[in-house]
């Protein structure tokens, strides 16, 4: 009876490549501190072998888990869940997973809370979604503890290698300009919550592009929202009952825009003819309204497969892009002015 063949170990791959064990273990991490010429060598020995790296041997020797951590406090649950699958992107095929863990932001233990969650997961790196992403003291802990971190923003807050940020000002703007073109003077606003970065790079871009057309925005023209969409309906329905109308109103998420359809639609409003509509994010909701919603399309999943990638691959070249530019989604919820 033949002898079954032996596993290869990471001591065959060495051997075999010429090389140490530490840089067969430095291929398998994916460090950036090799030459093409030995990655390519020691990777050619591996699939000849067919040597699989432990994970468990792993993670003892790096007292890490190959799990990813993903934290956000986020009441947009599209946000979350697009980002959510850029990471999946990102690791699909490795030994990596993820773990995703709501957190209270208002708490007054919530940076002891997630110290314990990195302490008992030992996790490999973690992804913070905003708005605990603009908390500097919970990137302050994540460097304390040794753990790698990226933070996603709607501006940037850190430098490339912890941080993939979107030009939502500029969007905003653009956004203001093609209301601006088709003849809108009297844009109204719906802003998101306080407290949120977004929110603010939103409602910015939104004030100066309107002082930029030399358009002023009265307190009559500007709705406080919370991203759901409950709140765009209430916004909206104090703009469209005010004593100046407005013709066209951003909202600073689809969800609140939706909202802001639905309050036209109860007054009668025509949706483009009477009232023009734009929101941010062009998630699925977007499109499946009727009409379908112009919006600025926010390259979430992008943005989360980049962030991935800075912590379990640095070396990868999507892994060194940290500004993602969003881009306006033109559709029918948009006319020109008819009053």
């Amino acid at each position: 009876m033949a002898k079954a063949s032996k596993t290869p170990t990471i001591n065959d791959v060495a051997r075999l490549a010429g090389v140490s064990k530490k840089t067969v273990s430095r291929v398998i991490n994916r460090s950036a501190l090799l030459s093409e010429d030995t990655r390519t060598r020691v990777e050619t020995v591996i699939a000849q072998l067919g040597y699989v790296p432990n994970p468990q041997a792993r993670a003892l020797a790096l007292r890490r888990n190959f799990l990813l951590g993903l934290l956000h406090d986020n009441p947009n649950a599209q946000t979350v869940l697009n980002f959510q699958e850029g990471v999946l992107d990102a690791i699909r095929d490795t030994e990596f997973a993820l773990v995703v863990r709501p957190v209270d932001r208002h708490s007054p233990t919530m940076l002891e809370d997630i110290r314990h969650f990195l302490e008992q997961q030992r996790l490999y790196g973690v992804l913070i979604l905003p708005p605990i992403s603009e908390n500097d003291a919970l990137a302050h802990l994540c460097l304390e503890m040794g753990c790698g971190y990226v933070r996603m923003g709607s501006a940037l807050l850190d430098d490339g290698d912890h941080m993939v940020a979107s030009n939502d000002r500029e969007m905003v703007a653009q956004a203001v300009d093609h209301l601006v073109a088709l003849g809108h003077r009297r844009i109204a606003l719906i802003e998101g919550p306080q407290g949120f970065r977004s929110a603010l790079e939103r409602r910015e871009g939104f004030l100066a592009a309107m002082a930029a057309h030399g358009l002023e925005v009265p307190a009559t023209a500007r709705g406080q929202g919370t991203y759901r969409f409950d709140s765009g309906l209430a916004a909206a329905q104090q703009l469209l009952d005010g004593p100046t109308p407005p013709t066209a109103i951003f909202a600073s998420n689809d969800e609140m825009a939706a909202g802001a359809l639905h309050a036209a639609r109860q007054r009668d409003l025509s949706v483009p003819d009477d009232l023009s509509i734009i929101g941010f994010d062009d998630s699925p909701i977007a499109a499946h309204l009727w009409p379908p919603m112009t919006t600025v399309g926010w390259p979430v999943r992008e943005m989360g497969r980049a962030a991935a990638l800075k912590i379990i691959a640095p070396a990868d070249a999507r892994a060194q892009q940290h500004r993602f530019p969003a881009t306006l989604v033109k559709r029918q919820s948009v006319a020109p002015a008819k009053r």
